[in-house]
Order: C-alpha cells, then structure tokens, then sequence
C-alpha cells in the first residue's frame, strides 16, 4: 500500500486538500489534477495544499478534466495504480443556473477519466457521489438500494449519470470502481459557501443567517475524518462495483444546528426566513449497514464535537 501512486482529481479543495495530506502522511505518491474552478476562491485552495507542496511524494498539475489531451498526457507520465474522482461542479442551487456546465464537467469530464484509465490500462476508481441521488426518497434511512431514479436537480442527475456510467465501464472493462455517496461533509477547508462554514462567518460577523424555508429541513452531516476513514478504505479494499453511504446515520434540523451553532460561538444568533429553494431536499439520512460490512467503514465524530473541532479550526485559520 504505501509504495501507491495515486492520482486525485480535484485534489486542491475541501476534501481533496485533507486526502492529500493523509495519503502523504502514509506515504503514497500523489499526483492532483485540478483547474482551480472559479466557484471559490483560487487562493483558498493553494492554502488548501500549502503543506503538500513541501512533500517529494507530491506533485501538482494546473488543469482541466475536459482536458482531453492533458489528462492523456497524465496517464502517459505517471504509473497510478488508482484514481480517486473527486474533480466536480459541485452545489445543488447554482446547478440550476448552469446545467450544461454541470453535465459536461461532471459526467463528461467522468467518461474522460474513464477512457483515459482504459487507454493506460489503469483498472481501480473511487468515484465521489453524493447523497443527492436519492432525491426526496421516503424511505428513511437512505439504503443503497433505493431506487435514486427521481433526483430534483441537475447537480443530483449529474451525479447520478456519472454512477451508471461507472457501472457500464466495470461491465465492459471489468474496472473496479467505488461510488461513493458522500452526506454533507463538512470540516476544516469546508467551502465558504456550504451552510456550516457560511453560518459561523454570518454568527462571528453579527450578521443574520438565512434559512431558506422553516428550518426543519434535515441533514445528516458528515465530519471530514470520517469521510477521509472511508475513502482510504475504500482504496484498500477495492474489488469489483459498489456504491457505498457514508455518512454517520444521525440528522439534525436546519434550526437545531443554528441553535446548536450559537452555543459553541456564545453568540445569540439572528435569522432571515426565506422561501424554500428548488432543489433542496427535505431530509438527507444516511444507513450504513452496508458500509459498516463492505468498508469496516466507523464514522467517530457527532455533530457537537465536529462543529467544535470546525468553529476551532475556523476561528484560528478564517477569521482574524
């Protein structure tokens, strides 16, 4: 295992900056691809791999996935022996504004990926889906089995489309590949613009938060250690086509984690009620039976501890 040579795409953001550190720290060989999307900040995300940049096992290329002859360039440079796809467009809201943009990154810049693993005859993918897929499902908890053929946005189809697009390739070139539907990650690096990291910004400001709809929406949030546990596992233990939860089987109210929130901060926390957002599902839960058996995946961290550990990192590293 430590002698891998792993290529990650969109290895420079939030859960690709923390893979990274932890791969180096078991001393594979990576190499990221990523294009520096504009949907944040490019400066955030050099920070993001400040510390990677020291390591002799790292290397960084500047890029797209649409690339098609850079990332042919890529599969000839480097012997990998697993890729893990996490390059994507990601946000369900501003998916509805630029759908296009959604399915050419995220499903074709995908079957780019794959062909060029075909080409350099590199057979092993972890593939980062998302709990989307499932769409307002009312059977709770999610369990991978659930039909996810009603996603209600073009971000949750992409995802979707790039999964079976996985599978047609484990069928045809018998890959190995991993779908792993990941539940509202969240953590040190997590994107200014998802509800925790923008949250604690408005709260530390004194600013009021908006909560679109009446707050009782439901997440199961997912700190990133766990997720991290989980996708190294996932590596480990590869073979054949699988999809996989992983989340920590536990939801908290849009309200409740504001509240929850204002404690940690010792802030008395103001509100904006908003209408409800298109696309945004009502309640994301995730069942872990399978993964708990297939990955010996254990997520650690409860929502308390983990907003404690992100307000921590947050206060230290955002805001001065």
């Amino acid at each position: 295992m430590a002698n891998m040579t792993i290529l990650i795409t969109g290895g420079a953001g939030f859960i690709g900056s923390n893979l990274v550190d932890l791969l180096l720290s078991q001393s594979k060989k990576v190499v990221v691809v990523d294009n520096y999307d504009n949907f944040y900040s490019k400066e955030i995300k050099v920070k993001n791999l400040e510390n990677a940049s020291k390591n002799n096992n790292f290397t960084f290329i500047e890029g797209d996935i649409l690339d098609e002859e850079l990332i042919d360039s890529i599969f000839k440079d480097y012997n990998f022996d697993i890729v893990v796809h996490l390059a994507s467009k990601a946000g369900v809201r501003p998916s509805l504004e630029s759908p296009k943009e959604y399915f050419d990154v995220n499903l074709i810049g995908t079957l780019n990926i794959l062909n060029n693993m075909k080409k350099a005859n590199v057979k092993k993918m972890i593939f980062a889906s998302s709990s989307s897929v499932y769409g307002n499902s009312t059977e709770i908890p999610f369990v991978e089995t659930n039909a996810s053929d009603s996603p209600i946005s073009p971000y949750a189809a992409s995802k979707r489309a790039a999964e079976l697009l996985c599978h047609t390739y484990h069928h045809l070139y018998n890959f190995d590949i991993f779908c792993l539907r990941f539940f509202t990650v969240y953590g040190p690096r997590q994107r200014p613009d998802l509800a925790i990291s923008k949250f604690t910004k408005l709260a530390l400001e004194g600013n009021s938060i908006p909560i679109y709809g009446d707050g009782s929406m439901r997440r199961d949030y997912t700190y990133i250690d766990d997720i991290l546990q989980g996708i190294t596992k996932a590596i480990e233990k590869i073979n054949g086509f699988e999809i996989f939860n992983l989340g920590e089987n536990t939801t908290i109210s849009v309200n409740e984690l504001v509240n929850l929130l204002g404690i940690i901060l010792k802030k008395e926390v103001q509100i904006t009620r908003l209408p409800k957002q298109p696309g945004d599902v009502n309640i994301t839960f995730a069942s872990l039976t399978k993964s708990k058996i297939g990955l010996e995946y254990a997520p650690k961290t409860n929502i308390e501890e983990g907003l404690r550990k992100f307000v921590s990192w947050f206060t230290k590293n955002v805001q001065n």
